[in-house]
């Protein structure tokens, strides 16, 4: 039986993998930055799926510490980890990039980037530990060079596109080892995330 980590699953596509994983008899260690609804969200994958195999854990990616303890609740948990996602992801809405909040443009770079390398890191050094293991990050908008440039969403794709560097460095370097690294891009889905970056304009939506 596989044992899923991912971060940011108590919504949104996050969230879809869980059930989908659960679905096929997957273990799954859901997180998220608050108690409530991570619990929340476990309770209510839990009226479809086995109570067993689910598990949650609060955790803001843009802290080290709580990425480790991510780590090792799941692998007390479950005795082991075969996948972990970096799924956990900020947006912002439409704005002109000299008119971002300070604190906004921290946020984000805070959960995308940093966020993701923290994940990257535990889950390599664990899984180089144990032997095994596939980790994969998700991109998005921004992190491939189609050319088609979104205004409003400089700080968004940015972060992307660092993430697209990241995972091919990572996919080189555990080259020879017993690791796959892997990268998701499932297209537009429409989630809160995109919803909050979207105004009631349909030009918005072009």
């Amino acid at each position: 039986m596989n044992s899923i980590v991912i971060t940011g699953s108590t919504r949104g596509i996050g969230f879809g993998l869980a059930d989908a994983f659960l679905a096929r008899g997957c273990q799954v260690m859901i997180s998220g930055r608050g108690a409530t609804t991570v619990d929340q969200a476990v309770a209510e994958l839990g009226k479809k799926h086995v109570a067993a195999n689910i598990a949650g854990q609060p955790c803001d990616v843009s802290i080290y510490d709580q990425v480790q303890a991510l780590w090792d609740a799941a692998a007390v948990r479950f005795g082991k980890i075969d996948i972990w996602i970096n799924n956990a992801g900020a947006g912002n809405t439409l704005t002109p990039f000299w008119d971002l909040d300070p604190e906004k443009m921290q946020q984000v770079v805070n959960t995308n980037i940093l966020g993701a390398m923290y994940g990257c890191k535990v889950a390599l050094t664990g899984m180089l530990a144990q032997g095994f293991g596939s980790l994969y990050n998700m991109e998005g908008y921004g992190s491939r060079n189609t050319g088609r440039i979104v205004k409003g969403l400089a700080l968004y794709g940015t972060t992307k596109a660092a993430l697209a560097f990241l995972d091919s460095a990572l996919i080189e370097e555990v080259k020879n080892k017993p690791i796959l690294v892997g990268r998701l891009l499932p297209g537009m889905v429409v989630t809160d995330l995109l919803l909050n970056q979207r105004s009631g304009d349909p030009a918005d939506w072009e």
